[in-house]
């Protein structure tokens, strides 16, 4: 039978607006191939483009060999897909572009104007895909034997010594600004069977790294079975050690600190977002209420466990005052690690928060989807804007606090070398030189930065209304005049701060 070109591709825009390739970047995503173990491995000659490691896709070559593009990525990377189709499709008319993600789970009506298919579901929901288009044949076996899919580890190209494996999907906990609450899914502990497959098919790794939204769930016998697993392959050393993202409720039972410890754990990654009890109950994070949150990264490092987790700022509810106050309290608190990022509160698509802010009628006007990063003001502040946008600026690297990050790392030695581990405390160590100098975390950058065709950059503004347009809404090589609006940004709000017309369908709530 005819073998079929599938390219996949996860599509990014970097945060700083510039092309940047960040190979150094951990977790790096596996969705790519967790698709590609979805297509026959025998009639499917398959390639993988990951745009947060490798940069933006622009290759002609590349972007003339498909026969089936697939694409996906987060909210923000709803006109990349756009920019990649109309590449596709000026190269080769006959060309099937298949997209899915939180971005087209979200505006699925809208995206229909673009892709040959849109999806609503799950990865599996790509078999549907193949079936129709070439046939039961171009199925992975294993998916139609098992039911499941082995990632293609073979062709994740960006994967280093880590390896990557999933053990569940979606989360027990409902938090009012998470993708995952907008759609409504359920939390999925996968059959351990298929767990077990994908730590044999990785094969032998110094760490492992679990891409769960949530490794703990919520039950009790299911995640001791897991442990169960995860100790066998311990102890066989298939690896030493490894990595996960849990809920703080993980932490009630204090035995699955033990159990991660005795394992091989690594490091926990946790959703802390704030220290502020108000903050917590306003974003419906409960979880988070129920054990004092410098009590729990106590309680990991003490064990030898390496605790990250990210803060969420509001500028919408909270005071710049009351923000630099956090700040203060966390880098002068040695007993705690230094957050791994800090991200202003983004309300994605149809979460409970992004409702919360249309009725409030708090976004700012001419807000592109694209400006949904994390780090671009796209709400009203409580304080003047030029007060906001310093602080914003400065919260990048940590502008004012490094002598007192410096004396936290000090401080935080002291009262760990003896419970971790030199890699448990250079991991540490290191958060806190990436949160000054977030740029460690690309490689080859300033290469592909003066490289790049359109290497026009302008000055950030921080302000959504205002903000320039990353240099790939130039098209990189001629498109058909057809497709020259795929390159126009996807408005999210009009010139009043209203919610874009196009997108009502998609995102207006029915209140009934």
């Amino acid at each position: 039978m005819e073998k079929k070109k599938i390219l996949i591709v996860n599509c990014h825009f970097d945060e700083l607006r510039i092309p940047f390739c960040r190979k150094t970047k951990i977790p790096q995503t596996m969705t790519p191939s967790f698709l590609a173990g979805i297509f026959s491995a025998d009639l499917c000659d398959i390639k993988l483009h990951d745009e947060v490691y490798s940069g933006p896709l622009e290759s002609e070559a590349l972007l003339s060999w498909p026969d089936m593009l697939v694409l996906t990525g987060l909210n923000t990377a709803f006109d990349r897909m756009l920019h990649l189709t109309a590449y596709v499709r000026t190269k080769n008319k006959n060309v099937i572009v298949v997209a899915g993600g939180p971005a087209i789970r979200a505006l699925f009506s809208y995206s229909k104007n673009f892709f040959d298919y849109s999806c609503l579901g799950d990865i599996e929901q790509l078999k549907e895909v193949i079936e129709e288009s070439y046939g039961k044949n171009y199925v992975s076996k294993n998916l139609l034997e098992q039911g499941w899919a082995i990632p293609r580890y073979d062709l994740s190209y960006w994967m280093g010594n880590p390896g990557y494996v999933e053990a569940s999907r979606n989360c027990h906990c409902h938090c009012s600004f998470c993708s995952l609450t907008a759609e409504g899914v359920k939390y999925q502990p996968y059959n351990l069977n298929y767990l077990r497959q994908q730590l044999t098919a990785l094969g032998k790794r110094w760490v492992v790294i679990f891409l769960d939204n949530n490794f703990g769930g919520a039950d009790k016998k299911i995640l001791l079975e897991r442990f169960d697993l995860i100790n066998e392959f311990h102890k066989k050393k298939h690896f030493s050690r490894w990595v996960a993202m849990v809920s703080s409720d993980f932490f009630l039972e204090e035995r699955n600190i033990h159990l991660a410890s005795s394992s091989g754990c690594l490091s926990l990654f946790c959703g802390i977002e704030s220290f502020d009890k108000q903050v917590l109950v306003n974003f419906k994070k409960y979880q988070n209420i129920l054990i004092p949150q410098v009590e729990i990264i106590r309680k990991c490092l003490n064990a030898g466990i390496t605790f990250y987790y990210g803060l969420v700022f509001d500028i919408a509810t909270r005071t710049i005052a009351d923000l630099k106050e956090e700040l203060d309290f966390i880098i002068g608190n040695p007993q705690i690690t230094l957050p791994t990022f800090i991200s202003l509160a983004i309300p994605l698509l149809k979460t409970p928060f992004f409702y919360e802010c249309l009725k409030k009628k708090i976004f700012l006007p001419n807000i592109k989807l694209r400006d949904l990063d994390g780090t671009t003001i796209t709400l009203k502040p409580l304080d003047p804007m030029e007060k906001v946008v310093r602080f914003v600026y400065d919260i990048q690297n940590l502008s004012g606090y490094r002598q007192k990050v410096i004396s936290h790392g000090i401080n935080f030695y002291r009262l760990y070398r003896k419970s971790l581990t030199f890699w448990n405390m250079s991991l540490a160590l290191y958060t806190a030189m990436l949160l000054c100098t977030p740029k460690l975390s690309t490689t080859g950058s300033a290469a592909f930065v003066s490289l790049h065709k359109n290497s026009k950059y302008h000055a950030r503004t921080y302000i959504g209304s205002t903000e320039p347009l990353d240099s790939v809404y130039i098209p990189a090589f001629p498109v058909d005049s057809k497709f020259r609006h795929y390159f126009k940004p996807t408005m999210l709000t009009d010139s009043n701060g209203d919610l874009s017309e196009y997108l009502n369908e998609d995102l207006m709530r029915n209140e009934s």
